[in-house]
Protein backbone atom coordinates (compact mmCIF):
# COMPACT_ATOMS: atom_id res chain seq x y z
CA UNK A 1 0.00 0.00 0.00
CA UNK A 2 1.48 3.53 -0.14
CA UNK A 3 0.06 6.72 1.12
CA UNK A 4 -0.38 10.09 -0.70
CA UNK A 5 -1.74 12.75 1.03
CA UNK A 6 -3.63 10.71 3.57
CA UNK A 7 -5.36 8.15 1.03
CA UNK A 8 -3.53 5.01 0.78
CA UNK A 9 -4.07 2.58 -2.52
CA UNK A 10 -2.83 -0.23 -3.77
CA UNK A 11 1.20 0.30 -5.35
CA UNK A 12 0.11 -0.76 -9.04
CA UNK A 13 -3.04 1.72 -8.87
CA UNK A 14 -0.93 4.29 -8.16
CA UNK A 15 1.77 3.02 -10.65
CA UNK A 16 -1.04 3.17 -13.62
CA UNK A 17 -2.39 6.75 -12.03
CA UNK A 18 0.39 8.52 -11.63
CA UNK A 19 2.49 7.46 -15.14
CA UNK A 20 -0.71 8.98 -16.58
CA UNK A 21 -1.29 11.99 -14.40
CA UNK A 22 1.74 13.48 -13.91
CA UNK A 23 2.66 14.72 -17.46
CA UNK A 24 -0.78 15.96 -17.66
CA UNK A 25 -0.26 17.60 -14.54
CA UNK A 26 3.31 19.08 -15.06
CA UNK A 27 2.10 20.57 -18.55
CA UNK A 28 -0.45 22.53 -17.70
CA UNK A 29 1.43 24.13 -14.69
CA UNK A 30 -1.65 22.62 -11.78
CA UNK A 31 1.11 22.33 -8.93
CA UNK A 32 1.53 24.42 -6.34
CA UNK A 33 4.90 26.19 -5.28
CA UNK A 34 5.52 23.03 -2.86
CA UNK A 35 5.52 20.70 -6.41
CA UNK A 36 2.14 19.22 -5.01
CA UNK A 37 -0.98 18.20 -7.11
CA UNK A 38 -3.87 19.96 -5.57
CA UNK A 39 -7.40 17.78 -4.73
CA UNK A 40 -5.29 14.45 -5.23
CA UNK A 41 -7.46 12.58 -2.95
CA UNK A 42 -10.69 13.57 -5.17
CA UNK A 43 -8.42 12.51 -8.44
CA UNK A 44 -7.48 9.03 -7.41
CA UNK A 45 -11.07 8.16 -5.78
CA UNK A 46 -12.45 9.14 -9.50
CA UNK A 47 -10.08 7.12 -10.85
CA UNK A 48 -10.73 3.95 -8.66
CA UNK A 49 -14.62 4.84 -9.19
CA UNK A 50 -14.29 4.33 -12.58
CA UNK A 51 -11.75 1.34 -12.55
CA UNK A 52 -14.35 -0.67 -10.27
CA UNK A 53 -17.33 0.36 -12.31
CA UNK A 54 -15.49 -0.74 -15.72
CA UNK A 55 -14.47 -4.24 -13.84
CA UNK A 56 -18.02 -4.47 -13.41
CA UNK A 57 -19.67 -3.40 -16.69
CA UNK A 58 -16.95 -5.98 -18.40
CA UNK A 59 -14.97 -2.98 -19.93
CA UNK A 60 -11.38 -2.34 -20.57
CA UNK A 61 -9.90 -0.67 -17.55
CA UNK A 62 -11.26 3.05 -17.06
CA UNK A 63 -8.27 4.85 -15.80
CA UNK A 64 -6.65 7.88 -16.34
CA UNK A 65 -4.11 7.51 -19.78
CA UNK A 66 -1.43 9.23 -20.96
CA UNK A 67 -3.52 10.70 -23.75
CA UNK A 68 -5.56 13.14 -21.23
CA UNK A 69 -2.33 14.89 -21.25
CA UNK A 70 -3.74 15.96 -24.83
CA UNK A 71 -6.91 17.46 -24.07
CA UNK A 72 -5.51 19.02 -20.97
CA UNK A 73 -2.61 20.71 -22.98
CA UNK A 74 -5.59 21.78 -25.25
CA UNK A 75 -7.62 23.66 -22.45
CA UNK A 76 -9.69 21.10 -20.67
CA UNK A 77 -9.89 21.46 -16.92
CA UNK A 78 -13.13 19.98 -16.08
CA UNK A 79 -15.82 17.43 -16.11
CA UNK A 80 -17.38 18.82 -19.30
CA UNK A 81 -13.99 17.98 -21.13
CA UNK A 82 -14.46 14.18 -20.24
CA UNK A 83 -18.27 14.28 -20.91
CA UNK A 84 -17.87 15.95 -24.23
CA UNK A 85 -14.73 13.03 -25.20
CA UNK A 86 -17.61 10.54 -23.80
CA UNK A 87 -20.23 12.07 -26.50
CA UNK A 88 -17.99 11.94 -28.93
CA UNK A 89 -16.64 8.66 -28.80
CA UNK A 90 -20.37 7.20 -28.69
CA UNK A 91 -20.40 8.96 -32.01
CA UNK A 92 -17.39 7.26 -32.96
CA UNK A 93 -18.94 3.69 -33.19
CA UNK A 94 -21.25 4.42 -36.09
CA UNK A 95 -18.24 6.07 -37.56
CA UNK A 96 -15.68 3.09 -36.73
CA UNK A 97 -16.49 0.88 -39.96
CA UNK A 98 -16.04 3.67 -41.94
CA UNK A 99 -12.49 4.23 -40.23
CA UNK A 100 -11.69 0.73 -40.92
CA UNK A 101 -10.69 1.03 -44.14
CA UNK A 102 -8.56 4.02 -43.55
CA UNK A 103 -4.71 1.93 -44.17
CA UNK A 104 -2.92 1.65 -41.25
CA UNK A 105 0.03 3.67 -43.18
CA UNK A 106 -1.99 6.61 -43.29
CA UNK A 107 -2.60 6.84 -39.83
CA UNK A 108 1.22 5.50 -38.60
CA UNK A 109 1.92 9.39 -38.57
CA UNK A 110 -0.30 10.02 -35.66
CA UNK A 111 1.37 7.73 -34.02
CA UNK A 112 4.95 9.18 -34.89
CA UNK A 113 3.61 12.35 -33.17
CA UNK A 114 2.56 10.61 -29.94
CA UNK A 115 5.72 9.34 -29.84
CA UNK A 116 7.57 12.40 -30.58
CA UNK A 117 5.08 14.03 -27.78
CA UNK A 118 6.32 10.83 -25.36
CA UNK A 119 9.77 11.61 -25.72
CA UNK A 120 9.45 15.38 -24.08
CA UNK A 121 9.73 13.63 -20.81
CA UNK A 122 13.16 12.47 -21.32
CA UNK A 123 14.40 16.22 -20.17
CA UNK A 124 13.42 15.29 -16.77
CA UNK A 125 16.27 12.60 -16.97
CA UNK A 126 19.90 13.03 -15.41
CA UNK A 127 21.68 11.72 -18.39
CA UNK A 128 25.09 12.51 -16.22
CA UNK A 129 23.68 9.39 -13.56
CA UNK A 130 24.45 6.25 -15.01
CA UNK A 131 21.67 4.91 -12.70
CA UNK A 132 18.88 6.68 -14.23
CA UNK A 133 20.46 6.80 -17.75
CA UNK A 134 21.23 3.24 -18.25
CA UNK A 135 17.39 2.02 -17.98
CA UNK A 136 15.98 4.55 -19.42
CA UNK A 137 18.12 4.06 -22.63
CA UNK A 138 17.65 0.40 -22.58
CA UNK A 139 13.67 1.25 -22.16
CA UNK A 140 13.83 2.99 -24.89
CA UNK A 141 15.69 0.31 -27.23
CA UNK A 142 13.75 -2.33 -25.71
CA UNK A 143 10.09 -0.86 -26.31
CA UNK A 144 10.83 -1.06 -30.39
CA UNK A 145 12.69 -4.47 -30.48
CA UNK A 146 10.28 -6.16 -28.09
CA UNK A 147 7.37 -4.58 -29.55
CA UNK A 148 5.84 -3.97 -25.44
CA UNK A 149 5.80 -1.51 -23.38
CA UNK A 150 5.89 -4.24 -20.41
CA UNK A 151 8.94 -5.86 -21.64
CA UNK A 152 10.82 -3.22 -21.48
CA UNK A 153 9.74 -1.41 -18.72
CA UNK A 154 11.22 -4.86 -16.98
CA UNK A 155 13.87 -4.22 -18.48
CA UNK A 156 14.62 -1.18 -17.44
CA UNK A 157 13.63 -2.56 -13.88
CA UNK A 158 15.99 -5.04 -13.86
CA UNK A 159 18.84 -3.01 -14.85
CA UNK A 160 17.79 -0.25 -12.51
CA UNK A 161 18.00 -2.74 -9.63
CA UNK A 162 21.19 -4.46 -11.09
CA UNK A 163 23.29 -1.19 -11.16
CA UNK A 164 22.46 -0.26 -7.89
CA UNK A 165 23.23 -3.40 -6.88
CA UNK A 166 26.43 -3.44 -8.01
CA UNK A 167 26.92 0.29 -7.48
CA UNK A 168 27.12 -0.01 -4.19
CA UNK A 169 23.82 1.42 -3.34
CA UNK A 170 21.45 -1.61 -2.50
CA UNK A 171 19.76 -0.23 0.26
CA UNK A 172 18.30 2.75 -2.09
CA UNK A 173 16.41 0.06 -3.64
CA UNK A 174 12.98 -0.58 -2.45
CA UNK A 175 11.59 -4.12 -1.36
CA UNK A 176 9.20 -3.90 -3.89
CA UNK A 177 11.66 -3.33 -7.16
CA UNK A 178 13.93 -6.06 -5.73
CA UNK A 179 10.06 -7.88 -6.27
CA UNK A 180 9.21 -6.41 -9.65
CA UNK A 181 12.79 -7.50 -10.64
CA UNK A 182 13.06 -10.89 -10.00
CA UNK A 183 9.47 -11.36 -11.38
CA UNK A 184 10.51 -9.83 -14.71
CA UNK A 185 13.51 -12.53 -14.65
CA UNK A 186 10.82 -15.10 -13.79
CA UNK A 187 8.96 -13.57 -17.15
CA UNK A 188 11.81 -13.33 -18.87
CA UNK A 189 13.76 -16.89 -18.75
CA UNK A 190 11.02 -18.77 -17.70
CA UNK A 191 7.49 -18.00 -19.16
CA UNK A 192 8.45 -16.90 -22.58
Amino acid sequence: MVNCNGFTAPFYVMRDFFGALTPSVLRTGMIDEDGNMPNMKQALLSDAIGTIAGACTGTSTVTTFVESASGVEAGGRTGLTALTTGVLFLACIFIAPIAAIIPAAATSSALIYVGVLMLMGLSKIDFNDLDQMVPVSLMLIGMPISGSIGHAIGIGLISYTVMKVFGGKAKEVSILTYVISVIFLIKFFLAL
